[in-house]
């Protein structure tokens, strides 16, 4: 077997992939109690933003913890399809856990089946991610720590949900952001644990691309994105405030009209 690095960037790596994990997940959860206070097309695109969000802190996570993964004895590249398709399925698996609890009819079971949703969300994108990896070898895994990478990311994200439910003010938010960072983060590392490499020397170039080329380049954008997307959501009005200027304005008018 191989020996594997996890942390060949110091604790840079893992401490700027958590970082980007609660960035992600702040601005989901928020979204996605915003989307619960609008109704027609502004929940659907504050959901929709929740599921981008969500999912774009997931797949930033993952690949800024891979610039610190390295083989012994093999050089690592990336499928450039596979990688941009592990960010599609995110997107898609979380999207449908964050629908379900934006249109879910009973709370609780909206909770669990997004959970369930948002946390298989987090396992689809690690494993096709560890898919798009070409390296001088075969990779396996070790199934009691892929099921319990699996149990982590769905016990914290439907956690986190309820928090972000439940909890009101930026205590709340903070909180819930922080748990989902941490279930993408715990989800990563023992889904990493559980991996198995068997060297088979080649004389042939690997295919793809460095992290460097591609995945590094990518997680600049999305990072930029996120922290972009999250200052217009802390500054722009939540539909309390948006309503009570109305009426205020309303009273004014109303006022002006008996003067």
């Amino acid at each position: 077997m191989a020996h594997l690095h996890h942390f060949g960037a110091g604790w840079l790596s893992p401490v700027l992939a958590y970082a980007m994990a609660c960035v992600g997940s702040a601005l989901g959860l928020r979204c996605t109690v915003r989307a619960l206070t609008a109704e027609g097309r502004s929940r659907r695109n504050w959901l929709v933003t929740a599921s981008v969000a969500i999912a774009s802190g997931i797949w930033t996570m993952h690949f800024v913890a891979m610039l610190g993964f390295g083989v012994s004895g093999s050089a690592i590249r990336y499928d450039v399809p596979l990688t941009l398709l592990s960010l599609v399925v995110a997107m898609a698996v979380v999207g449908a856990g964050v629908f379900t609890v934006g249109y879910g009819r009973s709370r609780w079971r909206s909770l669990l089946l997004g959970g369930l949703g948002t946390g298989l969300g987090v396992g689809a994108m690690h494993y096709l991610g560890m898919a798009a990896l070409r390296l001088n070898g075969t990779v396996g895994y070790e199934p009691p720590l892929v099921v319990l990478s699996l149990a982590i990311a769905v016990v914290a994200a439907t956690a986190a949900l309820w928090a972000a439910l439940t909890v009101r003010g930026a205590a709340g938010a903070v909180i819930a952001s922080l748990v989902m960072g941490l279930a993408v983060s715990s989800m990563h590392y023992t889904g990493m644990a559980a991996v198995l490499i068997e060297l088979t020397p080649r004389r042939t170039v690997l295919d793809g691309v460095t992290a460097m080329e591609f995945v590094f380049p990518l997680a600049v954008v999305l990072g930029s994105f996120l922290f972009l997307a999250s200052a217009f959501v802390a500054l722009s009005p939540t539909a309390r405030e948006t309503a009570e200027a109305a009426e205020a304005a309303a009273l004014h008018v109303a006022d002006a009209t008996a003067r």
